[in-house]
């Protein structure tokens, strides 16, 4: 099967809904045109289409940011094993703030005997599991790490099992640091988070699956946190200990970075894919991705600025400049990222049958194309950027790098005689 054939049959209805509808604008871009995606610039696109990646990643395939020296998953087995980083001798305990107490009657604790081990966590899974897709990305990073589907317990109903009665504001949590302190990497939720899902948002989880397979210890293995909206930072790796506070305010491990510590994930879009030097009269493909936030997505929109000619003064976002509407691509037939047959577990949030609810799904990343034709021979700047369900254009309306990436961003590329 050629690329161009594959891109078509994990695309449905792409032929008439991508190419044709696209033809149909025929919108100016920035003296050239948004291609009219006849047969030839088709194929020129299609071409790029199909070496898009797929949907989901590949477990092996996301990007590492783990923290810790020796990193926990470089470990040798015989010392993960040692210190609780396999399922077979993986604890959690679930403990009260010794200095803010809070009134729970039953503390989940090694000593007690009574802390939750790996086979306690599926039986919960039987009745509780929830899964859904999200993207994890780093609150520093300009590129999502991966996307894949996450399974998991409620951090709720871990709660409950300490039999809470009250004095409670806050949850803490960390994974394993190589018993060293300075390592310790924390995170932490308000007990409302926890208790309640806003915004038609899935729960917080302690997670055990990643694409319908075991945690990794390279992801987090054998059960980590996950926070859908949240920014990796809140998504601790290799849990090993909650503790349950009346304390009023956070003490995650990033604040100490001067990061906004509650942001939720952004709507921002990149390319990644674009010819650095054409031909005069050469289509012109590009593809990019989006990462769908808090707020939704709209569109995706593209510029291209001749560098002969001065930018827009006084517009430090780019809000006046001649934007076109880019082609949010559909919903591909196969999802990749190494779910048997490619295919949506059932039962997953947001996806019914298989099926998004809606397109985008929030708290994901969708791909986006276009086909730029026309443009004379010059230096030119690509920018592109989102548009998102509230109609607040990237970088808006958080521009502030501290509370999650949303910068515009400026590929240069050139069209020769």
């Amino acid at each position: 099967m050629n690329e161009f054939d594959r891109f078509l049959s994990e695309h449905q209805d792409v032929t008439r809904r991508f190419f044709v509808r696209a033809g149909a604008a025929g919108a100016a871009l920035a003296g050239g045109a948004l291609a009219s995606h006849g047969a030839e610039p088709a194929s020129e696109l299609a071409v790029s289409l199909a070496k898009l990646e797929s949907y989901f990643t590949a477990p092996e395939d996301f990007r590492d940011v783990s923290r810790g020296n020796p990193i926990p998953h470089s470990l040798p087995d015989e010392k993960k094993a040692e210190v609780g980083l396999t399922r077979e001798t993986w604890k959690l305990e679930i403990v009260g703030d010794p200095e803010y107490q809070p009134d729970i009657r039953n503390p989940l604790t090694k000593e007690n005997g009574n802390a939750l081990n790996f086979a306690r966590l599926l039986e919960l899974g039987k009745k509780h599991a929830v899964k859904f897709p999200k993207v994890m990305t780093c609150l520093n990073i300009g590129c999502p790490l991966g996307m894949g589907i996450w399974e998991g317990v409620p951090l709720r109903e871990l709660f409950w099992l300490t039999q809470p009665r009250g004095d409670v504001r806050r949850i803490y949590y960390h994974g394993y640091h190589n018993d060293d302190p300075r390592q310790m990497f924390r995170s932490s939720l308000p007990l409302d988070r926890v208790l309640e899902d806003p915004d038609d948002l899935p729960p917080v989880i302690v997670c055990y699956k990643l694409n319908g397979q075991w945690l990794t210890p390279k992801r987090g293995g054998p059960v980590r946190m996950v926070v859908p909206e949240a920014y990796g930072f809140k998504s601790v790796k290799w849990l090993q200990r909650i503790i349950i506070t009346n304390l009023y305010h956070a003490n995650d491990t990033y604040a100490e970075g001067n990061n906004d510590i509650d942001s939720r994930l952004k709507t921002w879009a990149a390319t990644l894919s674009i010819p650095k030097k054409v031909k005069v009269g050469q289509p012109i493909p590009v593809t990019g991705y989006a990462q769908v936030g808090i707020s939704g997505l709209r569109k995706v929109q593209v510029w291209v600025h001749n560098d002969d000619t001065p930018s827009p003064s006084d517009d430090k976002y780019f809000a006046n400049a001649p934007w076109k509407d880019a082609e949010i691509l559909p919903p591909p037939v196969k999802w990749g990222g190494g779910l048997a047959d490619g295919t949506i577990p059932a039962g997953t949030l947001g996806l019914e049958i298989g099926k998004p609810v809606q397109w985008p799904l929030r708290l994901t990343k969708a791909h986006w194309a276009t086909l730029l034709t026309g443009l004379p021979s010059g230096k030119y700047t690509f920018r592109s950027r989102t548009i998102d369900e509230k109609g607040s254009p990237q970088p808006m309306p958080r521009p502030f790098r501290k509370s999650g990436h949303a910068e515009i961003e400026q590929v240069r590329f050139e069209v020769e005689d």
